[in-house]
């Protein structure tokens, strides 16, 4: 038995003519009596059984998913007898695979065969590559268990307080009644202003303290390059929304610009300005140890204050679309470009405004909430909160109303880490939710992701609990990929819901 998808599918050229090649796909995450029953039923058809399982990367079932990694869940596989070989797709459908394999079956279970419940139509598009092979798709009728039932009832994915805030949303909602909520939010046109910032992680291997000064030697294997600051809230709410309006300040850079054209959606326009011909892009470096992803220092590219002339261009440019947007996110990173007058502008139009101030290495004991007064929103960590108030040790709820009144805020969010998240209106009325992370990789990007849902969720007045929930959702899924490497996006919130909830 072997994994590798060139030799597998030698092999299948070999044996093409003399055996029938019968094809079963799924992610496997948790082995059990349903699967066993499938693949009886699938080999029945043919001689050869090969069973494809999704890469780690493109599984969407909610925090914590796949509980297995995709070498451990291909072990499992290898060792039932009933199959020939087993591959790793590296795609969130089995259209390569299928492909390759070009089976003369490919075998789906029951709950598939009404394919208008496929919200993805992936299935209609892997029976249509099948059927250009001349093979077929079949259905088994065996009893189907759900591996998201067992893992959720089984205690593992879930800590008490995990499960009992979720119970709770589930007396209260279905997940169709989420669903058609989430749904409205395609009616949106949204603004974010805030700094597009390039990060850069540069992956490599430890190789020791330097022999002449006291520093780390990093032996590099690999950079990547993502779309962190306002880049990354445009990636995670694209999906969601009808339109985006995106407004920062950007240097010009060609590869920078290719990068930007990879990976936004068509719904989004950008005015992004160079506020004078030395601007360059501001860019995050991280050097990371590939083994442990744990940063080992960073390097930043910033620039220096704006100046009048480009004040000007954002001035007029907020102006002229003030009726092209139902509501504003703020993306105040700390480095200069959000004045006072900015911000000022933009509150005047009376529209939801949504504020992310963050504080970093950059700006820290600089950058505040204060020109945000009166703002329907602001989300900021508990560190933020305190730098805000000067308070290290206070009580976070006391806290929480002291800024609140200072800054007369409808909503303020503060993201707690792994202790959760709260929310607190005007009238002081608290609600908390419990963090779901459970595969921690990188933090970078979580404020974001909680930003972008949460913002969304209170402009169509959603649910404060079932806001938070879903903040907690998106902000579990960034902090479990590097950097912003991958979005949030609306496909990948209902997934989870759909596991979660049904």
């Amino acid at each position: 038995m072997i994994a590798d998808i060139n030799k597998v599918k030698n092999k299948l050229n070999k044996i093409r003519l003399k055996k029938k090649i019968v094809l079963c796909h799924g992610v496997f995450d948790l082995l059990h009596l349903g699967h066993i029953k499938h693949f009886k039923s699938a080999k029945k058809y043919g001689d050869h059984l090969v069973v494809s399982i999704t890469a780690n990367k493109f599984i969407n079932k909610g925090p914590g998913r796949p509980i297995f990694n995709q070498q451990e869940r291909l072990d499992f596989l290898k060792e039932l007898r009933i199959i020939d070989d087993v591959i790793i797709s590296n795609s969130s459908s089995a259209e390569d695979v299928i492909k390759i394999v070009k089976p003369h079956y490919y075998i789906k279970g029951p709950d598939y065969k009404n394919n208008f419940k496929d919200k993805t139509k992936k299935i209609l598009l892997e029976k249509k590559i099948v059927e250009s092979f001349g093979g077929q798709i079949k259905y088994t009728n065996d009893e189907m268990f759900s591996s998201s039932n067992l893992i959720n009832s089984s205690g593992y994915l879930y800590n008490e307080e995990q499960k009992k805030f979720v119970n709770k949303l589930k007396k209260r909602f279905s997940y169709n009644t989420i669903y058609n909520q989430l749904e409205k939010f395609k009616k949106l046109n949204v603004m974010i202003v805030g700094e597009l910032i390039i990060d850069k992680y540069c992956f490599g291997e430890i190789i020791g303290k330097s022999g002449k000064e006291p520093h780390l030697v990093l032996s590099q294997k690999q950079m990547e390059y993502y779309l962190g600051g306002t880049g990354a809230i445009v990636r995670h709410i694209s999906s969601f929304v009808k339109k985006i309006n995106l407004l920062s300040p950007f240097g010009n850079e060609i590869f920078f610009k290719n990068l930007i054209k990879k990976n936004f959606d068509k719904n989004i326009n950008l005015d992004l300005i160079k506020p004078d011909k030395f601007y360059k892009t501001i860019e995050k470096t991280r050097f990371v140890d590939q083994i442990s992803n744990y940063k080992l220092f960073g390097s930043y590219i910033l620039p220096e204050k704006n100046n009048n002339i480009f004040e000007k261009k954002v001035l007029d440019i907020i102006s002229k679309k003030k009726n092209n947007f139902d509501m504003v996110l703020i993306c105040d990173y700390g480095h200069n470009f959000l004045s006072d007058l900015i911000v000022k502008k933009i509150k005047k139009f009376k529209k939801f405004i949504s504020v992310n101030a963050q504080i970093n290495a950059a700006n820290i004991g600089y950058h505040t909430v204060d020109k945000y007064y009166g703002v329907d929103s602001i989300v900021i960590n508990e560190n933020e909160l305190r730098q805000e108030l000067r308070d290290k040790t206070g009580d976070l709820k006391i806290l929480a109303k002291k800024l609140i009144s200072e800054k007369k805020l409808k909503k303020l969010i503060v993201t707690q880490g792994k202790n959760g998240v709260m929310m607190m209106d005007k009238s002081f009325k608290m609600t908390y939710c419990p963090a779901f992370a459970k595969n921690s990789v990188d933090k970078v990007g979580a404020g974001d992701a909680m930003l972008s849902v949460t913002s969304l969720c209170l402009k169509m007045k959603m649910d404060p609990e079932l806001t938070l929930f879903l903040g907690s959702i998106a902000a579990a899924n960034s902090v479990e990929t590097v950097g912003n490497k991958s979005s949030i996006s609306f496909e990948k919130i209902d997934r989870a819901l759909e596991y979660m909830f049904k």
